[in-house]
């Protein structure tokens, strides 16, 4: 299983203990959380039940097959209920054992009363005993609001919480151990973190074969895996993927994506809120600002998402007229501009890597991107990548570009302005990052202004396939 070092150490330490545990675990569709548990299982001595989308009696004819036959070794006979289910663990266990039911929502679909029955087994039965409780979900609406919420009848027994996120551009590159640098960050501008789409692509073939025959070709996994996962987890699909596609097209504000989907604002606002609880929409303000602030725009947090959007496969009949192989190439003299909010959130990410390893002047209280406007200028202006201290005198300004050339010293010059717009920040630090190098009168510059010129591979400084 590649990465997941800390999530599988995090369940390990809870499995270690002693005493009664009991964790959420919730994340997105694809995102890993069954091969994670699958793994913790391996090494530990676990029931692992998967729930399907059944009815209640088979589930629980399912279940009690899975404790029995851990248990007595033989399946006998359904029990008759949750309770007795839930009861015999509790008189069964003894030895540390590890209860994990995947998928936890698609028993409560059918059967709500079980979050009541599992809330009396927990006080009753199970939290004097040496169990280690687990229970996962993909829906993060039911998993945050009908486990976790206030109303919920399991509200506060749990003790601990795991939501497993995707993979940054740093561990997804493992998936490519032989790809370049510049490859891997396109693999993962394409990609995202979703373990289930970068196992999609193929290793050994380039980026385009890959854009032609693993995304484009109708029938490929990814062609319609947007399309599907929408229909998964959402009613009316038709506005969500109007409101994607607005997105997608450079429609960031409510006004602008009411506007071009010819819906209510109000109505879209309620679909944005929806998406963002699935982690798939991110709503941004200015770094540093109020969440209230009134410059908050939307973007799709998921790079697949976005890149599908983008082209619009699964609608585009001219790529149907071209073939996958030449939509691949067009797709391909595009990247670039494509690759340009993308490369920016690499570069936020390196920046948080970099934190943690306490490699920056100050540890960031604010990380994002900034726009607005700049005295200096007399006009609009951005920083693509912001960091504050938590006073936000101290800032790091850092300019990203992946393009085809290298850096000129009017776009460093672009930088040092817009650190203008910021009265109150005393020390500054200059940070700039480009696909394809600087031009001599940056290096010159850098070196008179203190300020740090990175590549692609500086962006993988310490990277370990293994």
């Amino acid at each position: 299983m590649y990465g997941r070092k800390k999530e599988i150490s995090y369940l390990n330490e809870l499995y270690s203990h002693n005493t009664f545990e009991f964790l959420i675990m919730y994340g997105r569709r694809r995102v890993g959380k069954t091969t994670l548990l699958q793994e913790f299982s391996k090494h530990t001595n676990t029931i692992f039940f998967p729930a399907r989308e059944k009815n209640d009696a088979l589930n629980l004819e399912d279940f009690s097959k899975s404790i029995q036959l851990h248990f007595e070794h033989s399946f006998i006979a359904s029990f008759k209920s949750w309770e007795n289910a839930f009861s015999y663990i509790g008189n069964k266990v003894q030895d540390r054992t590890a209860i994990v039911i995947d998928e936890f929502p698609y028993i409560i679909a059918e059967n709500p009363s079980v979050k009541s029955i599992l809330q009396h087994a927990i006080d009753h039965d199970f939290k004097n005993k040496n169990i280690f409780l687990i229970l996962c979900g993909s829906s993060i609406s039911i998993m945050e609001n009908e486990i976790m919420g206030r109303k919920s009848p399991l509200h506060d027994r749990q003790t601990a919480t795991l939501e497993v996120k995707p993979f940054d551009y740093f561990d997804s590159s493992i998936f490519f151990p032989n790809y370049s640098n510049i490859d891997k960050l396109l693999a993962y501008g394409i990609l995202g973190g979703i373990p289930r789409y970068l196992e999609a692509f193929d290793p050994t073939k380039s980026i385009k074969e890959n854009i032609a025959y693993k995304i484009i070709r109708n029938g490929a996994y990814l062609y319609e895996e947007p399309n599907n996962l929408l229909k998964a987890e959402l009613r009316e699909t038709n506005i969500y993927n109007s409101i994607l596609s607005a997105i997608a097209s450079g429609k960031n504000r409510i006004i602008n994506i009411s506007d071009y989907i010819h819906e209510d604002r109000t109505k879209v606002s309620k679909y944005l809120t929806t998406l963002q609880t699935l982690r798939l929409v991110e709503k941004r303000v200015p770094c540093g600002e109020s969440e209230k602030s009134k410059k908050s725009i939307y973007v799709i947090k998921d790079n697949f998402l976005k890149f599908w959007f983008r082209y619009s496969f699964t609608d585009n009949t001219y790529y149907e007229i071209l073939g996958a192989k030449e939509a691949a190439d067009e797709i391909m003299e595009d990247i670039s501009n494509y690759m340009g909010d993308t490369f920016e959130g690499i570069c936020k990410e390196y920046l948080i890597r970099q934190a943690k390893k306490r490699n920056l002047p100050f540890i960031p209280y604010h990380i994002g991107k900034w726009w607005g406007t700049n005295p200096f200028i007399k006009a609009q202006d951005d920083v693509d990548v912001l960091a504050l201290d938590k006073s936000q005198t101290k800032a790091i300004f850092m300019e990203c570009k992946f393009t085809s050339n290298p850096m000129p010293l009017e776009e460093y010059q672009d930088l040092v302005n817009a650190t203008k717009a910021f009265h109150r920040v005393k020390e500054k630090y200059l940070y700039f990052v480009s696909k394809s190098g600087f031009t001599k009168p940056v290096v010159r510059q850098a070196a008179l202004d203190h300020a740090k010129l990175l590549n692609i591979d500086d962006l993988f400084d310490g990277f370990d396939p293994n």
